[in-house]
C-alpha cells in the first residue's frame, strides 16, 4: 500500500478537506495503476472470493477462457466462477478444487476454437490477506479467496510436436541408406540381364542375322520384369514409411475414448462369441492424442485379436475367445494393454509385425500394424507385442503424460480453518 494512503487511513478523522481530497486521489491513482498492470498482463488472472464468486479478472482471462458473459457482467454475476465457464472440463476442475478445498494446484487443458486447439495451464493459489499494525508488522493472515491464473502454452506444445517430427525426419537418413542398399541388388540384376540380351542380339546380327529363340529372350525379360517389381515394392514401402501422419493433437481422456470404443465394438464381439473384459485406470489422465487416430489404433489391434481367436477356435459357436483391455498410470506414463487368447505368433513373426506389407494373413495388406506403429510414434509413445504361439498375444502401448513443469509449494495452512475475509 502507498505509504501516504496507509498513514492517512489511520488518521483520516484528523485530515483537512484538502488532505482528504489528496487521499482519495492517491487511492484512485493506485487503483488505476493496478488496473493497468492487471490489464497489461499476458497471463490471465481471475480473483475470486471464498464463495468462488468473481471479484476481478483481466482481459487476458476473457481472451483465454470461454465465458458465458463478458466484461462487467462477469464481475456482477452472483454465481460461482465455474458456472460462467463454457468449457466443461475446466468448469468441472475448478468446481472440484473448490469442493475439496484444494489450493496450490495446476493442470493442463485444451480448448478448441476456429484455428484448432489452444493449450492452457490453469493454476489455483490462495488469495492471502495480511493484517498490519502501526509498526508495519504482520499481525494476522487470512484466506480471502483464490487466484486463478491462465497461461497460454500453445506455442510451447506446438514446438514440442514440431521438434518430435523433425527428430523423426532425421531418422530417415538411416532409412534412406537402407533403401539405397536394397535398390542396388535389383538394379545390378537388371543391368546384367540387359547386357546379356544386348550381347545375344549383337552376336545374332553379326552372324546369320537371326534373333535368339523366343524362350531365350523371355527368360532374360522375365528376370528383368521381376526385378522391376521388386524395385517398385521397395519404393512404395519407402514412401509409406516416410509419409507423415496428419494428427490433430489435443488433450483428451483416453479412458473415455476406450469406454466409447468398448460400447461400440462390444456387440460385434458378442455376436462372434468373444468375451470382452475391461479394467480402466479411471485416473482422469489427459493425453495429447488425435481421437480419430486413437480409435484407428484400437480397431486395428482388436481386429487382429479377433482374427487370431477365430484362427485358434474355428468353431464359431465356441465361447472360448477372450479379449482383455486394461489401462493404468505409472511413472508419468499411461499404459494400455490389449490381450487376446488367440493363435499367437512365433518369435520370428513377432519381430516383423510392424514392418510395411508384412502379413501372415492370406488376404491381409500388411499395413494395419504399421499404421498403428506410426500413429503411436506421432503420439510420442511406444508399442510392444509379446506373443506365445497357441496361447495368445499382448500388445502394450505406452504414452507420455504431458508435464507442464510448473512446481508449486505445498499449502501448509490448515484447509479446515474457517476462512476470514
Amino acid at each position: 500500500m502507498n505509504d501516504f494512503v496507509k498513514k492517512a487511513s489511520q488518521k483520516i478523522s484528523k485530515l483537512s478537506p484538502e488532505q482528504i481530497t489528496s487521499f482519495v486521489k492517491s487511492i484512485i491513482d493506485e487503483k488505476d495503476r493496478l488496473d493497468s498492470i492487471l490489464s497489461s498482463l499476458s497471463t490471465g488472472l481471475i480473483i475470486v472470493d471464498c464463495d468462488w464468486k468473481i471479484i476481478d479478472l483481466n482481459k487476458s482471462a476473457e481472451r483465454l477462457l470461454p465465458f458465458k458473459n463478458h466484461g462487467q457482467d462477469l464481475k456482477t454475476e452472483c454465481d460461482a466462477v465455474w458456472t460462467q465457464i463454457l468449457d466443461a472440463d475446466i468448469s468441472a476442475y475448478i468446481k472440484k478444487c473448490a469442493e475439496e478445498e484444494r489450493t496450490n494446484v495446476n493442470d493442463e487443458f485444451s480448448i478448441q476454437n476456429n484455428d484448432g486447439y489452444r493449450f492452457i495451464t490453469l493454476t489455483i493459489v490462495p488469495l492471502v490477506k495480511k493484517e498490519w499494525n502501526d509498526d508495519d508488522e504482520v499481525t494476522d493472515t487470512t484466506i480471502a479467496g483464490s487466484i486463478i491464473t491462465i497461461e497460454d502454452i500453445t506455442e510451447k506444445r506446438q514446438q514440442e510436436i514440431l521438434l518430435h517430427r523433425m527428430e523423426s525426419l532425421a531418422s530417415l537418413t538411416n532409412l534412406a541408406a537402407s533403401v539405397a542398399h536394397e535398390i542396388k541388388n535389383p538394379l545390378g540384376a537388371i543391368s546384367i540381364h540387359i547386357q546379356l540380351l544386348k550381347k545375344a542380339v549383337a552376336k545374332a546380327r553379326n552372324s546369320d542375322g537371326m534373333l535368339p529363340s523366343e524362350k531365350f529372350m523371355e527368360n532374360y525379360i522375365s528376370v528383368i520384369n521381376e526385378e522391376i517389381d521388386n524395385l517398385n515394392k521397395i519404393v512404395v514401402d519407402f514412401l509409406f514409411a516416410v509419409r507423415p501422419v496428419q494428427a490433430n493433437l489435443h488433450l483428451v481422456n483416453p479412458d473415455e475414448l476406450l469406454s466409447t470404443f468398448v460400447q461400440f465394438f462390444g456387440p460385434e464381439l458378442e455376436n462372434k462369441n468373444i468375451h470382452l473384459s475391461t479394467k480402466l485406470s479411471n485416473s482422469n489422465t489427459r493425453l495429447l492424442l488425435d481421437e480419430k487416430l486413437f480409435r484407428e489404433i484400437l480397431i486395428n489391434i482388436t481386429q487382429n485379436a479377433v482374427s487370431a481367436i477365430q484362427s485358434r477356435y474355428p468353431d464359431r459357436e465356441s465361447k472360448l475367445g477372450e479379449i482383455a483391455v486394461e489401462s493404468f498410470v505409472k511413472n508419468d506414463f499411461y499404459y494400455l494393454t490389449i490381450a487376446d487368447n488367440g493363435c499367437g505368433m512365433d518369435s520370428k513373426t513377432a519381430e516383423h509385425i510392424f514392418e510395411p506389407y508384412y502379413t501372415t494373413k492370406a488376404n491381409g495388406t500388411g499395413l494395419g500394424l504399421t499404421t498403428v506403429y506410426k500413429i503411436i510414434k506421432e503420439f510420442r509413445g511406444d508399442i510392444d507385442a509379446k506373443s506365445v504361439q497357441d496361447h495368445g498375444t499382448v500388445f502394450t502401448i505406452k504414452l507420455p503424460i504431458p508435464q507442464n513443469k510448473i512446481k508449486l509449494l505445498a499449502d501448509n495452512s490448515s484447509q479446515k480453518e474457517e476462512r476470514k475475509i
